[in-house]
């Protein structure tokens, strides 16, 4: 579309028009309007409605949010930890921890902790592209799954802050198309979380590209109120054992 032909529209028909073409044709706008203040003004006005609206503090908050509950946590759940580590080196041989690498901010890689709930030697895959997930589960590793106890040592990724209790769910190093899809959406600006807006809406039953559209939706609506409402609804989840496959 010529970019003069957006001022030949109707009015009540411009707004969307401008607001999704104004990237391709601002160079040629900006020049003509540059003759007519009136003009000038009114793109600039469509452009700031159309750009999406974060707290500048947000991040700040968000941390100091992350930080809070995972010091919180970390207290009143110290002991059932404990006992689960225990519980996993007495039912199975190998450590009590499992360390994944995992894709953080800017695409890069961190070391993500878990309590292990597969045997030691099984492939370093996605869950699901296992031929028979259940064969390499630990005589606890199902339970810890579906109650999500094993997610519980990530409290110290929200520490290091390589992680926040909501975000999209850090992919493994080797899973290329989930990487590739959330980089091209811009969720690789994102810190990954604990839970996320995907997880509450379907987690393990939910394929990679409906994944990535919850997540962009989570980069669009992200706010304090969001993450308390994605918390929320992880917490009815996880006491349903909604959308775990393994």
């Amino acid at each position: 579309m010529p970019w003069w032909a957006i001022f030949s529209i109707p009015h009540r028909l411009r707004q969307p028009v401008v607001a999704l073409s104004l990237s391709s044709i601002a160079p040629a706008a900006h020049a003509f309007a540059s003759s007519n203040p009136d003009i000038h003004w009114r793109i600039d006005f469509k452009c700031t409605r159309a750009a999406a609206t974060i707290p500048p503090n947000f991040a700040a908050m968000k941390r100091l949010f992350d930080l809070f509950f995972a010091s919180l946590a970390a207290i009143l759940l110290a002991l059932p930890m404990l006992v689960i580590a225990v519980l996993v080196r007495l039912t199975s041989p190998g450590p009590a921890l499992y360390w994944s690498d995992r894709i953080g901010v800017g695409n890069r890689t961190f070391p993500m902790p878990k309590f292990r709930t597969m045997r030691i030697g099984t492939p370093t895959v996605a869950t699901h592209l296992l031929a028979d997930p259940a064969a390499h589960l630990t005589p606890i590793g199902g339970f810890l799954r579906r109650s999500s106890l094993d997610e519980l040592p990530q409290l110290w990724s929200i520490f290091r802050g390589d992680m926040s209790f909501v975000g999209p769910r850090p992919a493994l190093f080797n899973q290329n198309d989930l990487i590739t899809l959330r980089t091209e959406r811009g969720m690789h600006r994102l810190l990954p979380g604990l839970t996320g807006w995907a997880q509450v809406n379907g987690r393990d039953d939910l394929p990679i590209p409906v994944k990535v559209e919850y997540d962009a939706e989570y980069l669009r609506r992200r706010s304090l109120g969001f993450d308390l409402y994605i918390l929320w609804l992880t917490a009815l989840k996880v006491l349903r054992r909604d959308g775990v496959s393994h």
